[in-house]
Order: structure tokens, then C-alpha cells, then sequence
């Protein structure tokens, strides 16, 4: 009767596990130039990342020494549990040759199939010159341990271990990455983006009164609130408060109005006259009656005062800034 073993390999996503390994179960601290062993799976021949398998697909593992030796194979779920990889009930012979590469299932009596629960799993290959005692850590007839967790596994195997000379054993380890897992979502990125821009280029850009550069600019800038200036000469300041997300562009356009041309420099004339309720006419038009006081912008005028049955009184004046021009005129009867 064909029987199934099942094995679980964890997580979803290679590329994020692929840079973020566990500490190794067990490693010779002395290990011999001569042996090596070197365990892998059949999505991954290479060893150059975490493979995919999905809920149900069968797997197959690899393993190959360069001296004769014996090897155990172990899976380490991330659930803690530990599985008999080999030996097991359906191949008992663990004792490879030199160079020779040996896949696991070696007949069709059993398989290989990744199950759920997902996470982050590995196998780990131990090659010994002599004969291991693991039976107080696997059942060799069922596959299951008699033990849970990596560390314990590692303090097992280390008491197994320790008769042997360290030039005589070395291990090695395959990551496996079983689908249908959603990994924590990252945290979000510590800092924010603000877009400054402009319709006029080249304008002054000042974070909290403080200049970072001219338009258009973006800017790196942690979370939180930002008085935001957009100067030009010419021009309105703009002003405004940004807030910048994690993660987030914020993006502002300043429209830069230009500034109204400054009024012009005026003076005052002041005209009185001995007859009251005479015209006055400047530069030739009428602009009243005396009295009259008006501001005029700074320049040169020509002044006529009139009054009907009377002489006309004229001059010429320059009204400079800021000034009053104070004119009597005597009309005559």
C-alpha cells in the first residue's frame, strides 16, 4: 500500500525570506576539509533562494556527500515539529558513497507533500562517517519525533554528536517556502514626500521660514505639519500649511500673483482766490470752484483762475512729492 508522508514548508513570499534566515540548528564548530554534505530540494537545485510549494504539491529532496558517510535528514516545520525525513519506514539505508547524489522519495512506496499550516521550514542533513543513534530523537518506523522544537533538536543531536571526532560529521540546511500565506504587512516608511511646484520657476521655497531650495522641489521629510512660503520678487508671497504623510506625496502649487505697480508720488494744491467761487482750470480743464484743495500727482501744470467781470490769473507750478502748493490768486475788477 502506497503511504504519503507529508511535510510542511512555510511562507509565501521567497524574495522576503530568501534575506532573513534562522540561526542554524546545528553546526560543527570544527568542521572537516574533506567531508561535505549538501541537502536541497527539486525547485531549487542551485540553493540560490527559498522555492514555492503549494498546499498538496509533492516535493523531493536532495542530498550528496563528497566522502562516505551516513546521513539523517530532518524536517523543521516552523510550527516547532520534527519530522523523520530519513531514515524512514520505506528506506532504511542512509549510507551514500562518495560524490553520490540520492533523492528522497527514492521509490513509489511514498511521498513527499507540503501541507498547511504555513511558515518558513528547512531540512537539515547531518553526514556522519559512522553510524548515528537517533532513536531517542525520531521514530524511524512512523517518522515522528520524540522531541519539538529546533532548539531541542540541536541539543539532541549535539549529545548524538558528541562521542564522534568534529572532523568526522558536518551538517547542512534547505529552506522551503509552503504558499497560501500572507506575510504582516511592512511597517510604513518613516518618512513623507512634499511636491513643491510653482508658475513660476525658480522661485524661494521656505519650510518653516527656513529656505530648502527653489521651484519646482521635492523634498524628503518626516510626518507631520509644515508652514510652506513660495517667495518671488514681483510677486505675492504664497503661504499655506502642508501635511506630510508616511509613506505619501503631498503635493502643492504655488500661483505666484504679481504685485500692483506702486501709486504714484502726489503733492497737494491749495488755490484761493479774493473772489470766492472762482473756476479753476488746470492744464486747461475745469477741476473747481475756490477754495479748492485737491492732490495731484507730481509733475508740472499750468494754473488759470477765473471769474466773469473780472481779470484771469494764471501761473505755472511744479508740484514735487509730498509737497503742498498754496496759490493766491488776485482777480481785479
Amino acid at each position: 500500500m502506497r503511504r504519503i508522508l507529508a511535510l510542511l514548508f512555510g511562507l509565501a513570499l521567497a524574495s522576503a525570506f530568501a534575506q532573513v534566515r534562522p540561526q542554524s540548528i546545528i553546526v560543527n564548530p570544527v568542521p572537516p576539509n574533506d567531508l561535505q554534505v549538501k541537502v536541497w530540494v527539486d525547485k531549487d537545485p542551485g540553493k540560490t533562494g527559498d522555492p514555492v510549494y503549494n498546499f498538496g504539491e509533492n516535493i523531493e529532496i536532495s542530498v550528496q556527500v563528497t566522502q562516505d558517510a551516513y546521513v539523517y535528514l530532518f524536517g523543521v516545520r516552523s510550527t516547532g515539529e520534527i519530522d523523520g525525513i530519513l531514515p524512514n519506514a520505506y528506506d532504511q539505508n542512509n549510507f551514500l558513497r562518495a560524490g553520490e547524489v540520492r533523492t528522497y522519495p527514492s521509490n513509489a512506496q511514498y511521498t513527499f507533500t507540503v501541507s498547511p499550516p504555513a511558515g518558513q521550514d528547512r531540512v537539515l542533513a547531518v553526514a556522519s562517517r559512522t553510524p548515528l543513534d537517533v532513536s531517542d530523537i525520531i521514530n524511524i518506523q512512523t517518522g515522528q519525533a520524540k522531541i519539538r522544537g529546533a532548539d531541542n533538536l540541536a541539543r539532541s543531536l549535539s549529545i548524538v554528536v558528541r562521542p564522534i571526532p568534529s572532523s568526522d560529521w558536518v551538517t547542512d540546511e534547505a529552506y522551503y517556502i509552503a504558499g497560501n500565506y500572507t506575510p504582516p504587512p511592512p511597517p510604513p516608511p518613516a518618512t513623507g514626500t512634499l511636491s513643491v511646484g510653482a508658475n513660476i520657476s525658480g522661485a524661494n521655497v521656505l519650510l518653516n521660514g527656513r529656505s530648502v531650495g527653489n521651484t519646482p522641489i521635492n523634498l524628503t521629510l518626516n510626518p507631520g505639519t509644515y508652514t510652506l512660503e513660495v517667495r518671488r520678487s514681483g510677486y505675492t508671497p504664497y503661504r499655506i500649511s502642508a501635511t506630510v504623510q508616511p509613506g505619501q506625496t503631498t503635493q502643492v502649487y504655488a500661483q505666484l500673483q504679481p504685485l500692483a505697480p506702486p501709486p504714484p508720488p502726489t503733492g497737494t494744491l491749495v488755490v484761493n482766490s479774493n473772489v470766492r467761487g472762482a473756476e479753476v482750470l488746470l492744464n486747461g480743464r475745469r477741476v473747481g470752484f475756490t477754495p479748492l484743495t485737491l492732490t495731484l500727482n507730481v509733475g508740472n501744470y499750468n494754473l488759470l483762475v477765473r471769474r466773469g467781470g473780472y481779470s484771469s490769473f494764471s501761473t505755472s507750478f511744479y508740484l514735487a512729492p509730498g509737497s503742498t502748493a498754496q496759490i493766491n490768486a488776485n482777480l481785479r475788477n
